[in-house]
């Protein structure tokens, strides 16, 4: 039953990509299915939905992961954890390290996995950003206690508290509440390109 229960479970650390090992991304992803005791089939049939589901191409199989970009290698150890086909997904820091685009791709699968294969995804991040563009749900810790807990948007509003685990707003909330205050209108934007629309709508 803990064998079991450990396998709903996928992990991803900070900087996933240093754990990667095989010579090729297929042989490394193939590893925990394996593990898992699958056949060689259901492991194919693993190793290519979670690449994907990470939008790794098909031709990438048979490259060594150690040849890729730093973003790319990190996909392929995500995928390697997707491929355990896991109920629960948990991540430390996914997006550290990471250029705008490869962080808009990975936020971009994250909410995708969620919402499309119903995966429930625990991020664990310092980035106040991330956490307004993918989460639902947001719980503050400081000094290894629960000192918040409800949606981002809510808990953002809370400088005190943000302050005692030394956090602070999303930059783009933080713009909002400063355009706000001169006149323009940009009620709950989630992103630059929403905020921008809105700026120009009301012209």
């Amino acid at each position: 039953e803990a064998r079991k229960a450990r396998f709903r479970v996928g992990m991803v650390f900070q900087y996933p990509e240093h754990q990667l090992f095989e010579e090729t991304i297929y042989e490394d992803i193939a590893f925990g299915p394996r593990n898992q005791g699958l056949s060689e089939s259901e492991t194919e049939v693993r190793v290519r939905e979670a690449m994907e589901l990470v939008h790794l191409p098909e031709a990438y199989r048979t490259r060594s992961p150690f040849a890729l970009s730093g973003g790319e290698r990190r996909r392929v150890a995500i995928a390697g954890v997707l491929a355990l086909a896991p109920r629960y997904l948990v991540l430390d820091e996914p997006a550290a390290g990471l250029d705008p685009r490869g962080r808009e791709s990975l936020l971009s699968m994250l909410t995708m996995l969620h919402r499309e294969r119903n995966v429930s995804i625990v991020l664990v991040s310092h980035s106040m950003e991330d956490i307004l563009r993918v989460a639902d749900h947001m719980i503050i810790l400081a000094g290894g206690r629960v000192i918040g807990e409800g949606t981002p948007r809510t808990l953002f509003q809370c400088d005190e508290l943000l302050a005692r685990a030394s956090l602070a707003a999303p930059h783009l909330l933080q713009l909002g509440q400063k355009l706000e205050s001169i006149g323009y209108s940009v009620g709950d934007c989630m992103t630059a390109e929403e905020m921008a629309k809105r700026i120009l709508d009301s012209k």
